[in-house]
């Protein structure tokens, strides 16, 4: 993983100690590998408390409450399904945050309304939601650890802005 994803986790790690929260993560395009930086950090257990890697629809509508009817009208890519997964794994895992990220890594599976590099990020805290939207250029493992990357970055953003 790079450095700048273990500095943010870092930065990330301090920012819920000082705020008392608890986090839990939803992965889909990233494999896993948000959990693996927030979890490079000592003593990220006193925060972290799981992740979910909902990377087929089923799971998404089977542990994340995304609905069918979502997944359907706006697909798996997409803004509303990111805010539904950081939503729904803050809930299922009884934390204050919840956070998520959803895309296509490739080197398949784009169309011209969603390219691959496309990534949907979702943060929730205590119910707030925000959400941001990514293009990265291939090959596969750059979009995966970019996006992991600015799902840190996005979640760091909005724990200073909640201060």
């Amino acid at each position: 993983m790079d450095d700048k994803g273990k500095i943010t986790a870092k930065i990330i790690g301090n920012l819920l100690r000082e705020s008392g929260y608890t986090i839990s993560v939803a992965e889909s395009c990233t494999g896993g590998l948000v959990c693996d930086l927030v979890t490079s950090i000592p003593g990220s257990s006193d925060y972290f408390l799981g992740g979910v890697i909902a990377y087929s629809n089923r799971l998404k509508k089977e542990l994340l409450y995304i609905s069918g009817e979502t997944l359907g009208k706006y697909g798996a890519v997409s803004t509303e399904v990111a805010k539904g997964m950081a939503c729904g794994v803050r809930k299922l895992m009884k934390t204050d945050v919840g956070i998520s990220v959803t895309g296509i890594a490739g080197p398949t599976g784009g169309t011209p309304e969603k390219p691959v590099g496309m990534v949907v990020m979702g943060v929730d805290i205590k119910g707030k939601i925000a959400t941001n939207t990514e293009y990265y250029k291939p090959p596969r493992e750059h979009i995966k650890i970019s996006a992991a990357t600015a799902l840190l970055k996005l979640l760091r953003d909005n724990l200073k802005g909640n201060k």
